[in-house]
């Protein structure tokens, strides 16, 4: 049979990147539908690198958001990890925010940095609270209850299952006499041979004072893996980056973050196109020339060009488009995020700088579609909230639904927190009355990113398949360059192109296992 004879292709079946984008509407990603490709290979080979600054190349163009409820130690250890980076938030003291720094940079594989530690004058009751809470059963104890302070003691299940007064201390229950330490500076085979010997459940690690530095723990060993895509420095550490404001009193706070080992430096500001900022970006390149500076928010090519004019290495592009932002309907100053971050693409792309699309991410979608629209990589805040990871503790709400907090750093509560520099960043810490620009609420308790963002790697290498291309940065020439195809989307097409037209639904996104049901 002779195939049907070949007709000439519509040359214009859907529409270039600079059509669709030209038509000067504001477009959220929500708008923008991307056209396949031909696929000639499998998922598994998409290169995922992607630019975090001048300086810093990701493994994966993931960001987690410079928010008290996103991003302190575990979180910017483990996106670190995975092949991200973390942005450690400015909302308390410059010590505090330091000191998260410093944990990260002396992570090590298996070791945790920043165990839950109890002082000897707490309870059986806590402890069993504790369990509750956290699902794990040992604790350090130490003479303050803190990190750093010296070691007194052990409590485990083993010693508080059969207390039947919960209010006895754990100075009289816990295991105190030879206690089984490792050393500082112990390699991890090492610590895993010795709790293998002892058959321990945990293994405190101590300085030479015998004062708490991290812990290890039988379980996190079994589950500790290779990280191939972990992103490092020149020194084999884990890279980090930290936010700061643009007042005069930040300058202390980015020396201290330098000395911490930062490894970039993110000026948080809802609105960067300030005289402040400028400032700010050129004291750091003038003391620190060696840290890159991300500079932002913005929303205009304008905005873009004066900071990168002072010197910035990255620009955040973003402004009242975050789940938890009010800043468009209450300042009615912003833009809609895929015009944003298309329009200052283009010119970031022209100077060499790197863009970060921040705010909107909510689905592996909404990746891809700002990496095609110019990005190198996407910040999150509300997908990476609720995690095991970012800060806060789980709760359940009137439903019986397990939930954490989650708030923008433009609300009232981020603001008023005790040592919040939050107020800074909207030009507010100053005045008796704040204006808000963001909410608080709670998210649903999502798991561990050790889970979530492999989905996410999933997600985008299928994505790129379909679309035609093996590596993000393929994917963004050939979307400038009117190869890629798109599709503006309907309200209607947006309905057909969801879930719809049942009775109830699971939804599922990925399965951590065989085994599960």
């Amino acid at each position: 049979l002779m195939a049907a004879p070949d007709v000439p292709l519509d040359v214009d079946d859907g529409l270039t990147l600079a059509q669709l984008m030209g038509q000067r509407e504001g477009l959220t990603y929500n708008d923008i539908l991307v056209l396949p490709g031909y696929i000639d290979f499998p998922p598994e080979v998409v290169q995922l690198k992607s630019r975090f600054s001048r300086n810093i190349q990701l493994n994966t163009p993931f960001v987690s958001s410079p928010m008290d409820t996103v991003t302190e130690v575990n979180m910017a250890v483990k996106m670190a990890l995975l092949g991200g980076i973390g942005v450690v938030h400015n909302n308390c003291d410059a010590a505090e925010q330091a000191s998260i720094v410093h944990k990260v940079k002396k992570f090590r594989n298996g070791f945790i940095p920043d165990p839950v530690t109890l002082p000897p004058t707490a309870t059986v009751r806590e402890v069993n609270n504790l369990v509750k809470e956290l699902g794990f059963t040992g604790f350090p104890v130490t003479e303050d209850g803190k990190l750093g302070s010296k070691l007194l003691g052990l409590v485990t299940s083993k010693e508080t299952d059969y207390v039947e007064d919960e209010d006895v201390t754990l100075r009289d229950v816990m295991t105190a006499k030879d206690l089984t330490v490792g050393r500082e500076g112990i390699a991890l085979p090492e610590a895993n041979a010795i709790m293998r010997r002892t058959k321990l459940g945990k293994l405190p690690i101590v300085n030479a004072d015998f004062c708490l530095v991290s812990l290890t723990s039988r379980v996190d060993l079994k589950l500790t893996r290779d990280y191939p895509n972990s992103t490092k420095d020149k020194d084999d550490r884990l890279l980090v980056a930290a936010a700061v404001g643009t007042r005069d009193d930040d300058r202390e706070r980015v020396d201290l973050l330098v000395r911490a080992g930062v490894d970039a430096i993110v000026i948080d500001s809802s609105q960067g196109n300030s005289s402040f900022q400028v400032e700010m970006i050129r004291y750091i390149k003038a003391q620190h020339p060696h840290v890159d500076v991300v500079a932002g928010n913005v929303v205009t090519q304008r905005q873009a060009k004066t900071l990168i004019d002072a010197g910035a290495d990255g620009i955040r592009v973003g402004m009242g488009s975050g789940s938890i932002c009010i800043t468009q309907e209450v300042m009615a100053c912003g833009r809609p995020q895929g015009t944003a971050v298309y329009r200052v693409s283009q010119y970031c792309r022209r100077r060499g700088v790197p863009v970060i699309a921040d705010g909107g991410i909510s689905n592996t979608g909404h990746i891809i579609k700002a990496c095609l629209l110019g990005a190198d990589c996407a910040m999150m805040g509300s997908m990476l909230a609720g995690t095991t990871e970012s800060p806060g503790n789980f709760f359940y709400d009137s439903s019986g639904v397990r939930v954490k907090a989650y708030r923008g750093m433009g609300s009232i509560e981020a603001m008023m927190k005790k040592g919040a520099q939050s107020g800074k960043r909207y030009f507010s810490d100053e005045q008796n009355i704040k204006v808000a620009q963001g909410v608080s609420g709670t998210v649903v308790d999502k798991g561990s990113i050790q889970e979530l963002l492999p989905y996410l790697v999933k997600g985008l290498q299928h994505s790129c398949q379909d679309i035609g291309v093996r590596s993000l940065q393929e994917a963004r020439d050939q979307a400038s360059d009117g190869v890629i195809r798109f599709e503006r989307r309907t309200n209607a097409a947006q309905v057909e192109g969801g879930i719809h037209g049942l009775h109830s639904y699971k939804k599922r996104l990925y399965s951590s296992g065989p085994g599960e049901s």
